[in-house]
């Protein structure tokens, strides 16, 4: 007999169980769910406002506030300061004359733009590649003279000095404005004879350049 009552036993306390399992009280609610709603998403953070860049980089210490200069002169400044002349500021031309036993007439003038004096001096005066030099035909001091424009100054070389008939013969003169010049220039003359020559100083008129010996 106990055998069968121990299988009851077991049988009841299993149906039980399931009883219990089914019918729970009723006001047992379920897990209770996520909070209902709209999600609330969170504000992004604004961007920054745009860095607008200055309209002009501050120059650094020390660097010029003006543009460089050209080197170029502005066109209220002469082409060139006063000064004194050089042969290649200047335009000479040699001319023959006839008075006083024949002289050669040197005019020169300064070139366009330029403004210069001439030194208080005569022009360096040679014959040739062995370079026979005129000396200097007056004892008096000469003055400067300012050449601008259309202002000249003459000189006057006297080519042969002596009476006898030795001379040597040259088609051209090489004349320089002062002493020393790295640019003298060769004028032709025409074929001249040349013995001990003489030259005078420059001066304002022709008249005043006529060689005396």
């Amino acid at each position: 007999m106990r055998p069968r009552r121990l299988v009851l036993t077991t049988v009841a306390v299993a149906a039980l169980a399931v009883t219990a399992t089914a019918c729970g009280p009723e006001n047992s609610d379920p897990a209770p769910a996520a909070a209902s709603g709209p999600a609330t998403t969170a504000a992004a953070p604004a961007a920054p406002a745009a860095t607008t860049a200055p309209a002009s980089a501050p120059a650094p210490a020390g660097a010029p506030t003006a543009a460089p200069a050209t080197g170029k002169p502005s066109a209220s400044a002469p082409a060139q300061a006063a000064g004194t002349c050089a042969t290649k500021d200047v335009v000479l031309t040699a001319k023959a004359e006839s008075q006083a036993g024949g002289y050669i007439l040197l005019t020169v003038k300064a070139k366009p733009g330029v403004t210069c004096t001439l030194a208080a001096r005569h022009p360096v005066i040679a014959f040739g590649s062995g370079g026979i030099e005129a000396a200097k035909a007056e004892p008096a001091a000469a003055q400067p003279i300012k050449l601008s424009g259309s202002e000249a100054a003459y000189a006057g070389i006297m080519t042969k000095t002596t009476k006898d008939n030795q001379a040597i013969q040259f088609g051209d003169v090489i004349v320089a404005v002062n002493s020393p010049d790295p640019d003298p220039v060769s004028l032709p003359i025409g074929p001249t004879n040349v013995d001990k020559p003489i030259v005078t100083n420059w001066h304002s008129k022709p008249a005043e350049a006529v060689p005396v010996h």
